[in-house]
């Protein structure tokens, strides 16, 4: 009787962001990434373009896009890196990435996501996504890294 492999399934786990001034929060938001997708999955992480940045905060980031994907590619929890191409919409980026989860810090769990995304419930059941939350670093930010070098 012969016997068939058994085959593994490879999880995708998509996250997005800024990434500007990289600090020990970013590092533990990929971290919990990495471990979601487990040995054999992959982390995505969805970048936001300067020009995007500047629109939505206001201001540019410190780091330029190509500086803050370097400093991504060089994490060992991503595997891959792609650029946010729909601005204030994430779903043409969730939608190239494909993704299993999607995983976010438990700071937006006060703040409504779905509207800052730009998609629904509906949108992600029916793509089969499921949205995890995980422990927001508290203490550490880009913002709180401005702030003591002033």
């Amino acid at each position: 009787m012969g016997s068939s492999p058994i085959k593994i399934a490879m999880i995708k786990v998509y996250t997005g962001g800024t990434f500007d001034l990289f600090h020990s929060g970013h590092v533990n938001l990929l971290k919990a990434c990495k471990k979601i997708a487990g040995p054999n999955g992959i982390t995505i992480v969805s970048l936001n373009t300067d020009e995007f940045i500047e629109e939505y905060k206001g201001r540019k980031p410190i780091c330029s896009y190509e500086e803050r994907k370097t400093v991504l590619e060089g994490c060992k929890f991503v595997d891959v890196v792609i650029e946010n191409i729909g601005g204030v919409d994430s779903k043409p980026a969730i939608e190239m990435a494909n993704p299993d989860f999607i995983v976010i810090g438990t700071d937006w769990a006060v703040k409504d996501y779905y509207l800052q995304m730009g998609f629904t419930q509906e949108w992600l059941d029916q793509k089969d996504i499921t949205l995890c939350y995980v422990p927001y670093t508290a203490g550490i930010s880009t913002t709180d890294i401005k702030k003591r070098l002033s």
